[in-house]
């Protein structure tokens, strides 16, 4: 017989779960995992760490836009899956070429969301200095999903955005890095963006291609598993 889902947590060494095929129910499973920590079902804190499938997620507040379903049709016509994200931000786009995680934690353990997204960005860039990027908190202008605790590269680009969700007794921070070309995702961000009235600079999408191209997917997997699990 299955096993429960606090059965799987439980039999992972270290608390991670790395995934290497996309999954249908990728944002769903991340929701799962903070109900699990909330409940003291799992471990206290976990990393999440998956190749996820093509999706523009978009967030429950643009999907009550007026252009929401342009940017729908944008996504399905430029071989992406619309989604609703359960974190707030903006629309991101990404695909089987990215490294998304999510990271959960017990809420005691920190004193509010800025406090968490303060301390996650700092440790992430941390963790790619340590492989050779220039990284540092904070947002570009015109960058896509703006937020104060993006982690940039140069203070040109944007690398990685988080986002977060709390419940009682965990929050959850979920992160997306690009690694191969960035073209079809400033396509459909151009269009999806257009369609909801929001405006962003193309120019500001980073990735690790352009940043570090001699850093593998798992050189970052492992350093970002030290880093917010250690």
């Amino acid at each position: 017989m299955p096993g429960t889902s606090s059965d799987r947590l439980a039999r992972v060494p270290g608390h991670v779960i790395r995934q290497t095929a996309p999954l249908a129910d990728d944002l769903e499973r991340s929701v799962e995992l903070l109900r699990l920590v909330a409940a003291g079902d799992g471990p206290e804190r976990l990393l999440r760490l998956y190749a996820p499938a093509p999706t523009l997620a978009l967030t429950r507040r643009e999907s009550r836009m007026p252009g929401y379903d342009l940017a729908v049709a944008a996504a399905h016509r430029l071989g992406f899956g619309p989604a609703i994200r359960p974190t707030g931000g903006r629309a991101v786009a990404y695909d089987e070429t990215c490294l998304v995680f999510d990271l959960v934690d017990r809420d005691d353990a920190h004193p509010g969301p800025s406090a968490f997204f303060a301390r996650a960005g700092n440790t992430i860039a941390d963790a790619l200095r340590g492989l050779g990027v220039d990284a540092r908190l904070g947002e570009v202008p015109g960058e896509y999903c703006p937020g104060e605790y993006s982690i940039n590269a140069r203070g040109s680009v944007k690398l990685i955005g988080t986002s977060q969700r709390g419940v009682r007794g965990a929050r959850l921070l979920s992160g997306m890095i690009a690694f191969g070309p960035v073209d079809r995702f400033v396509a459909v961000l151009t269009e999806a963006n257009a369609a909801l009235g929001l405006d962003w600079d193309p120019r500001t999408f980073g990735t690790m291609l352009v940043e570090a191209p001699t850093v593998s997917r798992a050189d970052v997997e492992d350093a970002l598993t030290s880093a917010l699990l250690g």
